[in-house]
């Protein structure tokens, strides 16, 4: 097959990977940066032009979508599915999975397991917010954040109505969430594709942070994830609509919670860790969905 990896960077672990996975199975994969395309919006007729080239027809494209340019990468992908090219994950699950409230939201609808969360703009009274997630230690999130930027944990009742004051102070949107004290600053990576955990990783935070991101210096190991956890990663995917995304889940005292779904997982940290080939997984799972030459209309918005 034909395919094509949107990414702005092809020297990345995971992209590197994903071509290296698509080449050993005998397709043909081409590397586009969407920030340097330009979408032709014409009835019957979409096109997208590339370095001074109009792009050919492709039997998939597999987005990576950096958090910082989700409006413009997403627009580029949309034109691809109106060309009829399967995408991996569709425009529409990836804005709504990058949006943390909008997520939240659609997976408390759906019954998902999660933190007790408030959402503010205006935090004049701290105390009011704190009374309703049941009061300190919490955890404190830019909207916009993303690798564990704009998470702070407030442990005291005065810390943390002050973090509250001082995100308010510079007119911004936050989540406070409760802390989940007996996940012991670990957390666990679940990495879905289709409709199945293919991996998952115990992430733990390095000494003196909560935060369990790799990127943060957290360090990471292969786990056996409860038949519980495996559904929730799962549920949180499907209502997502993402066919490739990482499930992060705390273990608390009530079961299993998700904290994010990510559309657009690092592949380095959970492969090194258990071995698995995530994105030769990946490819499988585009053979099975996407049929060269297939004609597709797509009219989601």
């Amino acid at each position: 097959m034909k395919l094509a990896l949107m990414c702005r960077n092809a020297d990345l672990y995971s992209h590197k990977r994903i071509l290296e996975a698509a080449t050993e199975r005998g397709h043909e994969m081409n590397v586009i940066n969407h920030l340097r395309c330009y979408v032709n919006i014409t009835s019957h007729r979409p096109q997208i032009h590339y370095l001074g080239k109009i792009l050919p027809k492709y039997d998939a494209v597999i987005p990576r979508i950096g958090a910082s340019v989700t409006f413009f990468g997403t627009a580029v992908l949309r034109q691809f599915e109106m060309m009829g090219v399967y995408p991996v994950n569709e425009s529409v699950a990836i804005s709504r999975s990058r949006d943390k409230l909008r997520s939240l939201q659609l997976l408390s609808r759906k019954g998902v397991g999660m933190p007790v969360t408030v959402f503010a703009h205006r935090t004049g009274n701290a105390d009011e917010l704190l009374e309703i997630i049941g009061g300190a230690p919490v955890v404190i999130k830019l909207l916009e954040g993303t690798q564990g930027i704009g998470v702070v944990l407030g442990e005291t009742h005065d810390a943390a109505a002050s973090i509250i004051q001082a995100f308010g102070g510079v007119n911004t949107n936050i989540l406070i969430q409760e802390f989940v004290k007996e996940a012991n600053g670990e957390d666990i990576r679940c990495l879905v594709v289709g409709d199945k955990v293919v991996a998952s990783m115990l992430r733990k935070g390095k000494e003196g942070d909560f935060r369990s991101n790799l990127h943060r210096g957290g360090s990471a190991k292969t786990i056996k994830i409860t038949p519980t956890e495996r559904q929730t990663a799962v549920s949180a995917a499907k209502i997502m609509g993402l066919n490739v995304c990482g499930v992060d889940l705390l273990r608390s005292n009530h079961g299993p919670v998700v904290m994010e779904v990510n559309s657009s997982p690092g592949l380095e940290g959970v492969e090194k860790a258990t071995g698995i080939d995530v994105a030769g997984k990946i490819i499988e799972f585009i053979e099975r969905k996407a049929k060269p030459n297939k004609t597709r209309t797509r009219g989601r918005g």
